[in-house]
């Protein structure tokens, strides 16, 4: 039986991109773009993209009835976060006057422009930029401070710094990677970018959870 990859729908994703990027690594893996809670749950993998603000993206995990079934497959299968699938992971996001995110791991997300005093360093913050890696499987095959693509206002700030497993700088030193147990969440978009990308993809789609 061939591995079972959702890639998840409600609505908010850059889904095309994200999912032609892990088929072509899927090495046979049958890879599913689905709003339907039944198939997620029968998956092996679970891919989490996003993109826009959170209000927006949990609004649409409820009128979708995805909440639920995103919070149970964090807990049991390997899962990749992507973007703002990485940031409503969090307890809460300062956007649109503050929203109560998943809650999965505890921590804010903040924006940029109440820390960049730098006037040359443009919001969003877009393009390529250095990743400093800590140990962990999704980084195997990709050198330490290689250049990965991000589009992103806001950024992560976790209570606990331990489950911060990428680190990077505009402006200020943030969170560009969270992970614990079997989850692992990222800020940039590993489908635009480039060689790298497609080796953290690779490698999820051959994790077993184990960190």
């Amino acid at each position: 039986m061939s591995k079972k990859i959702a890639v998840i729908d409600y609505g908010m994703g850059n889904l095309r991109s994200v999912a032609k990027a892990v088929e072509h690594v899927a090495g046979g893996a049958e890879v599913l773009v689905t709003d339907k809670p039944e198939i997620v749950a029968s998956a092996d993998h679970i891919v989490f993209p996003g993109q826009g603000a959170a209000a927006e993206c949990m609004s649409a995990l409820h009128r979708h009835e995805l909440e639920a079934i995103v919070r149970e497959a964090a807990q049991n299968k390997p899962f990749l976060g992507i973007c703002m699938g990485m940031q409503v992971l969090m307890s809460h996001s300062a956007e649109n006057g503050g929203v109560n995110c998943l809650g999965l791991f505890e921590g804010d997300v903040l924006p940029f422009a109440e820390k960049i005093a730098d006037p040359s360093l443009k919001i969003p913050h877009m393009g390529w930029n250095e990743v400093l890696q800590k140990p962990h499987p999704l980084w195997a095959g990709i050198e330490n401070g290689s250049r990965f693509y991000f589009v992103h206002s806001y950024y992560v700030q976790p209570v606990d710094s331990a489950i911060t497993l990428g680190a990077c700088n505009y402006g200020i030193d943030f969170t560009a990677a969270i992970g614990r147990e079997n989850v692992f969440a990222i800020q940039s978009h590993p489908e635009k970018s480039a060689d790298v990308g497609l080796q953290l993809l690779k490698n999820f789609v051959k994790w077993d959870g184990q960190a």
